[in-house]
């Protein structure tokens, strides 16, 4: 059984001689997390369907429903024009070693040419073997822990398909969540610092008189420093007005 024909700008991702269930779908459910949908799956040790596969997988049971099935390695390779291979160790190959990011990088290039790619992803306990990984273009190694450099299998495949996504979305890198509201306009913070300084004035803050003017400058500095929003100008006045309720009923 092979997958279904190519369509779409994306790599095949193919799960060589896989060894859990478990495994092969949570290798599904991270592709899916970040758009990918085809796999293939050389000789599982476990059988194929698998359940323990289906139930890891989650909501993309879909990928493991259309995935291919292969006897072999070059069967499962045999219409790619380019393969990568992850590995961890060095194998005495003559081959460009990449960075996942520089790798998914090449490949949605290559696929941009209209050529067809795929990355291999080895057995849990040893690996691809040199016989498949001599059938790749180029080496994938992630920077790990020299001292445990393995991988399970759908960590792996979770790291590389994110940076395919990296290459294909753009990703901001830091936002802020505004929980209904926005950011206050520069009128309100003033509004809001002559809010502060007449009760702090009130209060007798600022002494000595000689140093009023430079306490109510750092005041002024700090207010412009602070990202403030809208709702946070509302809960300082309110803090304000309710102090001095406060205080003018102890004073009854």
């Amino acid at each position: 059984m092979s997958d279904k024909n190519w369509s779409g700008p994306q790599p095949a991702f193919v799960l060589v001689r896989p060894q859990m269930g478990e495994n092969i779908g949570g290798a599904a459910r991270a592709m899916w997390n970040f758009g990918l949908d085809r796999m293939r799956i050389v000789d599982p040790r476990d059988g194929w369907p698998n359940q323990k596969a289906v139930a890891m997988a989650s909501g993309a049971g879909r990928l493991l429903d259309e995935a291919g099935l292969y006897d072999d390695v070059p069967d499962a390779l045999a219409d790619c024009n380019y393969v990568f291979a992850t590995t961890a160790r060095h194998r005495g190959l003559t081959k460009p070693v990449m960075s996942p990011e520089r790798a998914m990088e090449h490949a949605r290039a290559l696929i941009a040419e209209g050529k067809k790619v795929g990355v291999m992803f080895g057995p849990e306990r040893s690996g691809l073997e040199n016989e498949d990984v001599a059938r790749s273009n180029a080496i994938i190694s992630v920077p790990v822990n020299p001292e445990f450099p393995s991988l399970n299998l759908a960590q792996c495949v979770l790291l590389t398909a994110y940076e395919w996504r990296r290459q294909s979305e753009t990703v901001v890198p830091e936002t802020v969540e505004m929980a209904k509201t926005e950011f206050a306009e520069g009128l309100e913070v003033e509004k809001l610092g002559d809010h502060f300084e007449q009760r702090l004035e009130d209060a007798g803050f600022f002494f000595p008189e000689a140093k009023a003017a430079n306490m109510k400058l750092n005041l002024r500095n700090m207010w412009a420093r602070m990202p403030l929003t809208r709702s946070d100008v509302q809960m300082l006045h309110g803090m304000l007005r309710q102090m001095v309720r406060w205080k003018e009923r102890g004073d009854e």
